[in-house]
């Protein structure tokens, strides 16, 4: 399974970022083989809303199969859900412990965006 994980650092050390969209980056986690990279998140700096659609597809061409996140609104859920990309939110800590719960099995899947639309 391949996870993305946003994060304001560039390795598993680094913490759990509580935005999706406006993160300055994510890990992007196989649990296949334990490998992994940062990858920056590229957003349309002219653009004043979007940030968690833009990154949501950005996320997608890397392939991924789940998001662990602080919070997900809910363009970007719909993005991800429509995809079948699993979300899951609400999860603080080092990037490596979120990991950790996630193989255990002690994240709860998103049915629905965890926070409101920051422009309707």
């Amino acid at each position: 399974m391949i996870v993305a994980i946003p994060t304001p650092g560039k390795d598993l050390s680094s913490r759990v970022d509580s935005r999706f969209g406006r993160a300055v980056g994510f890990i992007i986690y196989n649990t296949g083989d334990a490998s992994w990279k940062h990858k920056k998140n590229i957003l349309d700096d002219l653009a004043h809303e979007g940030a968690g659609e833009q990154a949501a597809n950005n996320l997608l061409k890397e392939k991924v199969d789940a998001l662990v996140s602080g919070h997900c609104g809910p363009k970007a859920f719909e993005i991800f859900s429509g995809s079948g990309v699993k979300v899951y939110s609400k999860v603080s800590g080092p990037i490596s412990q979120a990991l950790e719960r996630l193989e255990a099995g002690e994240l709860e899947e998103l049915a629905s965006a965890d926070v409101q639309d920051h422009w309707s």
